[in-house]
């Protein structure tokens, strides 16, 4: 009887802890993605990924506390960290059909100005990127839209 109950206790302790392990596996992988944002250039590629591919992990690490966006267009549109974050997070996985070029305006060792510019078939959309150095990561400060 003492080698049933053994049995049964030994079997219950393999099932509860692989429980365990399954309902931390993927969840816990997703909220400790970690995005390499030592240096500008990896942040400003992130962004870009962020933007154009529909990259959704690590975008809250990517983003400033006092991140802005602005968009100038007809009627000027400015959008929060939180308004932004949550736009790009609905965009998961859909890719823009553009061609993206970017280019370094200004850096320095602890700021970078960055121009992206989306060339789409009918309009281009440029987005003045600045990333600023916050402790050791770089991370996205402003951005501004403008369209033609």
């Amino acid at each position: 009887m003492k080698t049933l109950v053994k049995t049964f206790t030994a079997a219950a302790l393999i099932a509860v802890s692989t429980f365990a392990m399954a309902a931390d596996g993927p969840r816990a992988k997703a909220t400790k993605a970690n995005f390499n944002l030592s240096r500008a250039d990896f942040a400003l590629e992130h962004y870009v990924a962020v933007t154009t591919e529909g990259e959704s992990a690590g975008v809250e690490q990517l983003f400033a506390e006092d991140f802005n966006q602005k968009i100038q267009a007809t009627n000027a549109q400015s959008n929060s960290r939180s308004e932004v974050i949550n736009s790009l997070k609905k965009q998961k996985g859909e890719k823009l059909n553009c061609i993206v070029s970017t280019d370094i305006l200004e850096e320095s060792a602890d700021y970078m100005v960055a121009k992206v510019t989306l060339k789409f078939e009918n309009f281009t959309k440029t987005d003045l990127v600045t990333l600023e150095r916050v402790g050791n990561d770089w991370k996205v400060s402003k951005s501004i839209n403008s369209y033609k």
